[in-house]
């Protein structure tokens, strides 16, 4: 017998074959299995957030941390300090449970902070919640260590070793979570799933099944058994580091280098694993469902290598590797850990309750009912989720899974009341409701190839039942109709780069078509959307779908339905052809720009819109003062938070537009300093679609901080500004031109420390806006591809200033800070009855404070700005337009009210 066999007279762990007695055997009854209701408690919410995921925000994200950030990590926690007690023939004092306690503590309220601040996307939370976890799983370390160093390690004693290089493993992956919860990348985010699901997981699990899985299967461990894992622990730990820095790096064959050095340090593993199961197959639940778990493992990483590994010799970009790899991130949650967490605490907990042989078989047996039916299900419903099936069938398949794995959490509480009722009588093997109490082990063999069969039956009846009832798919828009039994023609396409590859398929009159979407693409979002009315989700970096588009009759156009993605070419053609493979004649009546959006439109035209009306109710004028700057002592940081999000504002008397805004705000706040400030700008997308900025007063490489970031996500852009002007800030996100045209634009005043002063500064943004086809609506791309707005603005709102006039006095020097945002009309700033007598434009001065001779207009391109200077002759009103005078006419109009000093 090996580690954590049963004793003759007591039926708690023994040295069996020369190892220590039970670690705890000083411990208050139920300790070691009390301490791990946390992880009951975790397993629940996983079961609920999966339940209810489609009313959460960051269902994905959630569903994964509180299975792996929540249960598993409790759980190393708590196993592998028992572990290492029984390893290193030790005990467990007071001051050790003690610390225990804390350290748990701490971990779970890391835990807690992480799962508030992460969604909320309140870093300082995510911070507090890392280190909390950083420290307790620091200090898990720091005792193995010390109790490694006191003791006289048995043969496996060094298999502590995998428990210390985890949780190093672990603070690294916590620390680059932290990281990823302020700036995301891919290439950290992989990072992090790898050192996290690779390194703090698998390398426990590896140092575990060691001595635990010869223990399930009630034999001796392996006599290599010790030797290989001491030769496997630098190859797994060395593999997770290799292929993190290859992640991180985006180096494709260092990646590969690590993932290949894991899989050889499995296999080390694994031979000695393989040799213990022949000698004693794996009947019960627990073994099982290890053993299912240990195959996952393996499968996912090969996986994952091999795909490496060809997107090297094919020279494909880092994106779709790192798609390639983060899409098994599910199957090692859900087959991995999931199972090898319920298998592993379905034989230690009986163990560990203890209370005699009969009470510990009472338990192990109430643990094993319906073990092998849970086991066939839960498997075979997981790799039916793997394979290419239709959206209702993989959900059908989860739940079946989720219901098996769940089904775990009832019959803990089932076997540790079964098993404390038959301590409590003294040793009897049979509950007189239910009769013998026999493990799966023991039952006969017939049984469990019933249950085997019967749990694969039921997920065949389950995928059987879901095409019946919708044989074309689950899709979000209209489902298509056709034959059933038609032929099936599955197309595998990526979309980046505002391209879908392959952008055309032939298929025959006929058949059914199955496409698979993977978005490969580093930061957009995309979809993909069919003129017939079939329309597919919302696809983040990453992210797949299967998308049913129903028997094939005639050609058909598809394309991206986010804004500006179809015009830049993000379109899908499938093409009906016979059995000559010629394409079928007479479907050129299927115009997919019916369905995508034309240029006329139901909504409002600039000749429709009275920008004599009154504004609405809710009116605010867009602030156009800028507050003079307080004295120059030195070199100023300025911070600040923008949160791009989707706002509904009105943009002209009675008109509504839904803006992309920077702040709430179209355009964006103006931000305001001096020569040799430093700007640390935080940019939180809480938007629908990604996003981006780009400061033009700032002057750096802008692959990092000019990035797009996916709703949900933040980024950090630090600039100082090295020369004066007012330059424009924008998203950059493509189609830059609908991202800006659509509200996301602003400026940046920086002033030269020698500008004098004057009475009064105003900022006017020039900006336009091209209306959706109704109230409300967004951009339309089609009028800007026809350079044709049906509003130009100052500031983003038709005509405000003749409703809320900027004020003047007399004799005041004013100073107008004009920027044209563009995307498409020039400005020449005018003001009706005033004269400049100071123009500077984009870095000079054209006339500076001259008497004599002055200037009418202030030119600018588009992106381009610069100030005016004037002083008002007497009281009045002095409109200001763009003397672009169809620009004036469609809203670029406003009004000073200049007052004499007596305030008349």
């Amino acid at each position: 017998m090996s580690l954590l066999s049963y004793s003759s007279n007591s039926g708690k762990p023994n040295a069996g074959a020369g190892q220590a007695p039970d670690p705890d055997s000083a411990a208050p009854r139920g300790f070691w299995p009390m301490r791990d209701l946390p992880t009951a408690v975790w397993l629940i919410l996983t079961v609920v957030a999966v339940l209810f995921h489609r009313q959460i925000p960051m269902a994905r994200w959630l569903m994964i941390h509180l299975l792996l950030l929540g249960a598993i990590t409790h759980a190393i926690l708590v196993w592998s300090q028992y572990f290492s007690f029984a390893l290193l023939r030790s005990r467990a004092t007071l001051r050790d449970r003690r610390t225990q306690n804390i350290r748990l503590v701490l971990a779970n309220v890391g835990a807690v902070l992480v799962f508030v601040g992460v969604p909320t996307g309140v870093w300082a939370l995510t911070v507090a919640g890392a280190a909390a976890l950083v420290t307790a799983v620091g200090w898990h370390a720091v005792s193995l260590v010390r109790r490694a160093r006191k003791s006289m390690p048995g043969k496996f004693g060094r298999t502590t070793r995998y428990y210390i290089a985890s949780s190093g493993l672990l603070i690294v992956g916590a620390s680059l979570g932290a990281i990823i919860a302020r700036e995301a990348t891919t290439a950290l985010v992989l990072a992090h799933t790898l050192v996290n699901l690779l390194g703090w997981v698998g390398l426990t699990v590896a140092g575990t099944v060691v001595t635990l899985w010869p223990t399930m299967l009630r034999t001796r461990a392996d006599e290599h058994a010790a030797g290989g894992a001491a030769r496997a622990l630098p190859a797994l730990a060395i593999g997770v580091l290799v292929a993190a820095v290859g992640a991180a790096g985006m180096w494709i064959p260092i990646l590969a280098l690590g993932l290949a050095l894991y899989v050889a340090g499995l296999v080390m593993i694994g031979v000695s694993l393989a040799r213990a199961a022949r000698r004693a197959a794996p009947y019960s639940f627990a073994a099982l469902s290890v053993a299912s778990a240990l195959v996952w493992w393996f499968g996912c990483v090969v996986y994952a290598l091999v795909g490496t590994v060809v997107a090297l010799v094919q020279e494909a970009e880092f994106a779709g590797v790192a798609t390639h790899i983060r899409s098994i991130a599910p199957y090692l949650a859900a087959g991995f850990a999931a199972q090898v967490l319920v298998g592993a605490l379905s034989y230690l907990v009986p163990v560990v309750l203890g209370g005699g042989p009969t009470p510990v078989r009472v338990g192990t047996a109430a643990f094993d009912r319906l073990g092998v039916l849970r086991v066939a299900t839960a498997n075979s419903a997981l790799a039916v989720c793997a394979l290419p099936v239709s959206s209702i069938t993989r959900v059908a398949a989860s739940m079946l899974y989720l219901i098996a794995i769940a089904s775990f959490l009832v019959i803990m509480v089932g076997a540790m009341r079964a098993q404390r009722r038959a301590k409590a009588a003294g040793a009897r093997l049979e509950e007189p409701s239910r009769g013998p109490i026999v493990p799966e082990g023991e039952q006969p063999r017939g049984r469990r190839a019933g249950q085997a069969v019967a749990g694969l039956l039921a997920v065949v009846l389950t995928v059987v039942v879901s095409v019946a009832a919708d044989p074309v798919g689950l899709q979000t828009g209209a489902a298509p109709t056709g034959d059933a039994n038609a032929p099936v023609l599955v197309v595998e396409i990526e979309a980046a780069d505002m391209r879908f590859t392959p952008d055309r398929v032939e298929v025959p009159v006929g058949t059914r078509l199955v496409i698979e979407v993977t978005n490969t693409d580093v930061e957009q979002s995309h979809d993909l959307v069919f003129e017939n009315g079939i329309t597919g989700g919302r696809l983040a970096p990453g992210e797949s779908e299967s998308l049913d588009v129903g028997v094939i009759t005639t050609s058909l156009d598809g394309w991206c339905s986010i804004i500006g993605h179809r015009q830049m070419g993000m379109t899908f053609e499938v093409v009906a052809v016979d059995v000559s493979g010629n394409p079928v004649a007479g479907d050129e009546g299927n115009d997919a720009s019916e369905s995508g959006g034309g240029s006329e439109h139901a909504g409002h035209t600039s000749g429709e819109i009275n920008l004599m009306a009154d504004p609405g109710p809710d009116f605010t004028p867009f602030d156009a003062v800028l507050p003079a700057l307080p004295p120059n002592t030195g070199p100023v940081t300025h911070e600040l938070t923008l949160r791009a999000q989707d706002t509904l504002q009105e943009v002209a008397p009675g008109v509504t537009q839904t803006l992309w805004t920077f702040g709430e705000t179209a355009p964006g706040p103006v931000l305001h300093g001096r020569v040799g400030d430093t700007f640390e700008i935080t940019l939180v997308n809480d938007a629908s679609i990604g996003h981006s900025i780009d400061f033009h007063a700032g002057a750096l490489a802008p692959d990092e901080p000019m990035r797009t970031i996916a709703p949900g996500e933040s980024l950090t852009y630090t600039f100082t500004a090295t020369r004066s002007g007012i330059w424009m800030y924008h998203c950059s996100t493509m189609p830059m031109s609908a991202h800006i045209a659509n509200g996301m634009y602003g400026g940046v005043v920086i002033e030269d420390p020698d500008l004098p002063p004057v009475d009064r500064s105003y900022v006017l943004v020039q900006g336009e806006y091209y209306l959706g086809d109704h109230d409300g609506g967004e951009v339309d791309v089609d009028k800007i591809a026809a350079r044709n707005p049906d509003l130009v603005v100052f500031n983003g709102y038709a005509n405000q200033y003749d409703h809320a006039p900027l004020d003047a006095v007399v004799g005041e020097r004013v100073r107008v800070w004009v920027l044209d945002a563009g995307i498409e009309r020039s400005s020449s700033f005018h003001v009706i009855g005033g004269q400049f007598d100071t123009v500077w434009a984009e870095g000079r001065y054209l006339i500076n404070r001259v008497e004599g001779t002055g200037s009418q207009a202030l030119g600018l391109f588009p992106a381009q700005g610069g100030f005016v200077e004037l002083t008002f002759p007497e009281a009045g009103h002095y409109p200001f337009v763009s003397h672009f005078m169809i620009d004036a006419e469609r809203g670029a109009h406003g009004i000073f009210k200049v007052t004499d000093p007596l305030g008349n």
